[in-house]
């Protein structure tokens, strides 16, 4: 039979949900050319097969049928018609096409061919394939050899696919968290029983850190000096950083553990690590700059005892800049899907965060490790949680966070832009409320101006303007583009207790 390309050949109209092979490079802000180029040159040999590829930021196949961007529910249908299903190493892709009912082929991105900022899909691949999670290859002909026995013994290549949690997109997201915790032999991912007396229930914090000792050792002083009478466990979780073995503490009603981010590296996969480390139904977050005042926990723990329906509570805090503090809190006591769609509400932050730990392991699941760079995980965990219920705020000062220069997100234009651009893809309903869409644009100029490229920056201050005409993140955007230093404007938002 004569080879035809794409452009060749008719497409069904079921080519996105009937394919015989879908391909999945996820939604990272590097290109994945390598993947595609291999697959497409699969399909060239195999005219007959329809392959289905989600190529996002990678070159377009030019022998299989191609889009950028697909909505979870659409991929998940995609793959669960499919004979095959090819991956990159992302967590949430391969737990994906595991949730369809795929043992899926897996090609990890290579950090040395600028497909990734380091090797972590490498080593985690490596870890699946080893568990018999995946099927993993390294090279084209492996690749071809693999999908010749999947097409031909689709059975070898067919897991269970995990159906108690209702939608596939629920499913995709706490089969993660499963998932993971099988791999580390840890225990199994369950709702825990409440440890504690019944009017002291334990509570578990779970502090991420990286090369910051001193200011580590502060924020277990104020988880210490909790006036909460019951007893309180510390996780540390060193990321990408040598543990100190001599922050443990196994005596006492304030024990401190020490672990390492043996997930995703960046801040989503040590929160996730400290979770799974969790033996309690209730788990607090701090990052390792903040401090808890000391009633902080008694107050929230009295609210999640008296509402059993509520999942997480959160609380004002006191912004601290160059000496300059400014209290930011919230005066409601609840907050829905719908509020946070319109506004990222930065009173809700993170070191504030106290979850029942069942909402997340059987309700909306873990902290998503697909964020490129971890860039606000914690904002799109809210997204998650208020879509289950609305999130309860003590309107009233419980942490200190501290701002400063050192942040780890300081200047890292390009990653804020991408984890900016993921989150309005995975969240299609910012499109009907402006206030959101604008305000998330706005953020996408402001950082591709700050890097220096001019022309996307312009094209976002546009989306930004047609979304919302009086959106002053525009502005600053363009006065970026304009020359105007974007670290002057951020210290002077700073300096009066406000973000971009």
């Amino acid at each position: 039979m004569t080879e035809q390309t794409t452009s060749q050949r008719p497409h069904r109209q079921d080519d996105h949900t009937h394919p015989d092979v879908v391909v999945s490079v996820g939604t990272d802000h590097h290109a994945f050319d390598r993947l595609v180029r291999w697959v497409d040159d699969y399909a060239r040999r195999h005219p007959d097969l329809r392959v289905l590829v989600q190529h996002g930021h990678s070159a377009a196949p030019s022998s299989s049928t191609g889009t950028p961007f697909l909505p979870g529910e659409t991929l998940s249908e995609a793959m669960e018609h499919a004979g095959a299903v090819v991956c990159h190493g992302g967590p949430g892709t391969i737990v994906q096409a595991r949730s369809s009912g795929h043992l899926p082929i897996v090609v990890a991105r290579d950090p040395e061919l600028d497909e990734h900022v380091d090797d972590h899909q490498l080593l985690f691949v490596d870890r699946l394939e080893r568990s018999g999670r995946v099927r993993a290859c390294a090279t084209a002909q492996g690749l071809y050899a693999l999908l010749d026995k999947a097409l031909s013994s689709p059975e070898d290549f067919r897991v269970a696919p995990d159906t108690d949690h209702g939608p596939a997109e629920a499913a995709r997201r706490a089969g993660a968290l499963i998932d993971l915790v099988a791999e580390r032999e840890a225990p199994e991912a369950r709702p825990l029983p409440v440890r504690g007396d019944e009017d002291r229930p334990e509570v578990t914090v779970v502090v991420p850190t990286r090369d910051r000792p001193e200011l580590l050792r502060r924020t277990l002083r104020a988880v210490a000096e909790q006036d909460y009478p019951g007893r309180i466990t510390t996780i540390v979780v060193f990321d990408n950083d040598e543990p100190d073995p001599s922050l443990a503490e196994d005596e006492g009603e304030r024990p401190v553990r020490v672990v390492t981010n043996g997930l995703t590296p960046g801040l989503a996969g040590a929160r996730n690590t400290g979770v799974l480390a969790a033996d309690t139904e209730f788990v607090a977050f701090c990052d390792d700059d903040d401090t808890w005042l000391p009633h902080k926990l008694s107050a929230q723990m009295e609210v999640l005892r008296a509402e059993p329906d509520t999942d997480m509570v959160c609380c004002g805090i006191r912004v601290v800049y160059d000496e300059v503090e400014s209290d930011r809190t919230l005066h409601r006591t609840s907050v829905t899907f719908g509020d946070l769609l319109g506004s990222r509400l930065t009173e809700l932050h993170p070191s504030t965060f106290l979850i029942r730990r069942s909402a997340m392991v059987d309700g909306c699941g873990a902290v998503d490790e697909e964020i490129p760079g971890s860039y606000a995980e914690d904002y799109e965990l809210l997204l998650r949680l208020a879509r289950r219920a609305p999130i309860r705020n003590i309107p009233e000062v419980g942490v200190r966070v501290l701002w400063h220069r050192k942040s780890f997100f300081s200047e890292r234009w390009q990653t804020i832009s991408t984890a900016l651009r993921w989150l309005l893809e995975r969240y299609p309903e910012f499109r009907v409320v402006p206030r959101g869409h604008a305000r998330i644009a706005g953020q996408i100029a402001f950082a591709e101006a700050s890097a220096g490229h001019r022309r996307a920056a312009l094209r976002w201050i546009g989306t930004t303007l047609r979304a919302r005409p009086w959106e002053a993140r525009a502005l600053l955007a363009f006065l970026v583009v304009c020359g105007v230093p974007p670290g002057w404007i951020l210290r002077t938002l700073h300096l009066r207790g406000k973000g971009l």
